[in-house]
C-alpha cells in the first residue's frame, strides 16, 4: 500500500486506536515519524513510544494542530469534554485542511459538527471535513469490517484517504449515516455472535467427552474452514448448509433441534434488536 504523505494524530490510544496504529504501520501507510497519540494515560503513551517508534503528547490540542489526520478515538462519553476543552484553541487556529474521524460510537455527525463548529465561520467549517467510523474488534487481527459516513465537508480526497486508512486494518464500505446503526449491529456486534455459537459448540464438545481444548480446536477449525468455503466457493449459505445437511443424516438431526428452538429467528430479531439500541445510544 503506497505510503501517505500526511502525518495523523490519535486523540486517544486504547485497543481500538492502538489497532489502527499497528495496522498503518505494518502496511506502510504513515511512517512512523508521521504518527503521534495522545492520552491520559503517561505509562501508556511511553509503552506505544516504545513499541512502535511513533510520537507522543500529553497535549489533545498539539494532536489536532500538528496533524493532517485526526482520528478521535476516545470513549463516546468522554467525547464533549475532550473537544469542549479544545474549542477556544480550535476558534483562535488558523489551521491548514484537516480531516477527522471519529470512531466513538454513537455520536452522530450532527453531534460532532456542533462541537467542533461551534462559533467557527462557514470557510473555517469547511477545512474540517469530518467521517464517522463504526469498526469492529478484528481490526486488532487486521481484519475489520468498518463502516463509515462523511458529512457535507469531505472531498473525494478524503474520502479517499479514510478508505486507505480503514484498508490497512481490513474491510471498509461507505454508506449513509442513518445505517450506521445496522452497521453496528451486523459488524461491530458482530463478532461476539459467532464466538457466542464458538462457545457453544465447545460446551457441547466437553458434554460428549472431549477435553476442552480438543473440543476448542475442533470447533476453531470447523469455523475456519465453513467460513473459507463462503468466500472462496461463492456459494450461498444455505446452499451449502443443504449440500451437507442428508435426510435423515446426523446434520438434520442437529438443524431440527435448531429449527424447533427458533434460533435462526432468535439470531435475527437479536440483530435488529441491536440496530435498535445503537439508534436509541445515538439520541441526544
Amino acid at each position: 500500500m503506497a505510503q501517505i504523505g500526511k502525518s495523523i494524530g490519535f486523540i486517544g490510544s486504547g485497543n481500538m486506536g492502538e489497532a489502527m496504529i499497528a495496522a498503518i504501520l505494518k502496511t506502510g501507510l504513515f511512517a512512523p515519524d508521521r504518527i503521534w497519540a495522545a492520552d491520559i494515560s503517561e505509562s501508556r503513551l511511553k509503552d506505544m513510544e516504545k513499541r512502535f517508534g511513533i510520537g507522543i503528547t500529553p497535549g489533545n490540542f498539539q494532536i489536532f494542530k500538528s496533524c493532517d489526520v485526526v482520528v478521535l478515538a476516545v470513549k463516546p462519553q468522554q467525547m464533549a469534554k475532550v473537544l469542549g476543552d479544545m474549542a477556544l484553541d480550535i476558534r483562535r487556529e488558523v489551521f491548514p485542511q484537516k480531516l477527522i474521524l471519529s470512531i466513538a460510537a454513537g455520536i452522530t455527525l450532527n453531534r460532532l459538527e456542533s462541537l467542533l463548529y461551534s462559533d467557527l465561520d462557514d470557510p473555517k467549517q469547511k477545512k474540517m471535513a469530518i467521517i464517522r467510523v463504526m469498526p469492529n474488534t478484528p481490526a486488532l487481527v487486521l481484519s475489520a469490517m468498518s463502516g463509515m459516513a462523511a458529512n457535507g465537508n469531505c472531498s473525494g480526497e478524503d474520502i479517499q484517504t479514510a478508505r486507505n486508512i480503514l484498508s490497512a486494518m481490513g474491510t471498509v464500505i461507505e454508506v449513509e449515516e442513518e445505517q450506521l446503526d445496522a452497521v453496528t449491529a451486523m459488524s461491530g456486534s458482530g463478532p461476539a455472535y459467532f464466538f457466542y455459537f464458538i462457545e457453544a459448540m465447545i460446551q457441547a464438545g466437553t458434554r460428549l467427552g472431549f477435553d476442552p481444548l480438543i473440543a476448542s480446536r475442533l470447533a476453531l477449525e470447523t469455523a475456519g474452514g465453513a467460513l473459507k468455503m463462503l468466500v472462496e466457493l461463492g456459494e450461498a449459505p444455505e446452499d451449502l448448509r443443504r449440500k451437507v445437511t442428508s435426510p435423515g443424516g446426523t446434520t438434520e438431526a442437529a438443524m431440527n433441534i435448531f429449527n424447533s428452538r427458533q434460533i435462526q429467528q432468535g439470531i435475527i430479531e437479536g440483530i435488529l434488536a441491536a440496530a435498535k439500541r445503537s439508534k436509541e445510544l445515538s439520541q441526544p
